[in-house]
């Protein structure tokens, strides 16, 4: 996939995601103050910030597993603060998280690991999975992978392999927390490339948070910067690579 310098504003812009004055302490610590954020859809949002300035919590709070102690979430039209366990977990199906470790299951091959995900889905079958799953790995260019352990591929591998297994789900958000960490410049790069690819081909909407610039500067079409648990600036990359704000600059140069 060629590589781009900038994304194109999705054309759609309604909300899909929003999250309103949402706060967060623990004990005397808040983490997150008076937060208010929108993703719209097919729209890639980057969430940038120091170590511990919140961005984890906030993922977590997108999801309900832990909720705001003021403010609302409102996810695909849901209010999540308002959700029973049941109704949670349907709506966490249509949310892929692509976790920092890709957090795969080191007991089971390729196959095994991306047909997890269906194990509870007693409509399709198996036949109709293992054709879900190829696909899938075909999609992250993995396809001759199957019969392998998790051990015995690359940090970039096991992360597209992470990716390919959220995506069997065909989530309509996905969530990235560091896509790109640990990974050398290359496969950062085509990792990057990658979560381009599911943008376009299944039509999601992306929270991505990260440290890398190369990462923000290839797949946001807005950035979020958070600091000391609020947002002090947002905008394209463009527009927040010609701030004069001191804490802005420092990101970008």
């Amino acid at each position: 996939m060629k590589s781009k310098s900038s994304v194109p504003i999705p054309q759609e812009s309604d909300s899909i995601l929003e999250m309103s004055h949402v706060k967060k302490s623990f004990g005397s610590n808040t983490v997150l103050n008076d937060i208010s954020l929108s993703l719209s859809k097919g729209e890639n949002l980057v969430v940038m910030g120091r170590s511990g300035c919140g961005k984890s919590v906030l993922i977590k709070c997108l999801v309900g597993l832990i909720y705001p102690d003021n403010g609302a979430i409102k996810v695909l039209g849901k209010t999540i603060q308002d959700l029973e366990s049941k109704e949670l977990n349907e709506l966490r199906k249509k949310i892929g998280f692509l976790f920092q470790s890709g957090a795969l299951y080191d007991s089971m091959n390729v196959m095994e690991n991306l047909l997890f995900p269906l194990r509870e889905d007693k409509k399709t079958t198996q036949a109709k999975k293992i054709q879900l799953v190829k696909i899938a790995l075909k999609n992250v260019g993995l396809e001759d992978t199957l019969s392998k352990m998790p051990s015995e591929l690359s940090g970039g591998m096991r992360k597209r392999l992470g990716l390919a297994r959220t995506l069997m789900l065909k989530p309509e958000i996905m969530l990235y927390d560091e896509p790109t960490t640990g990974l050398d410049p290359i496969t950062s790069k085509e990792i990057s490339e990658l979560m381009l690819q599911v943008q376009k081909e299944y039509n999601t909407s992306s929270i991505i948070i990260t440290h890398d610039i190369a990462c923000a500067r290839l797949t946001a079409n807005r950035i979020l910067i958070l600091d000391s648990g609020s947002i002090q600036a947002e905008g394209t990359i463009k527009e927040l690579e010609s701030s004069k704000v001191a804490l802005v600059k420092a990101f970008f140069e």
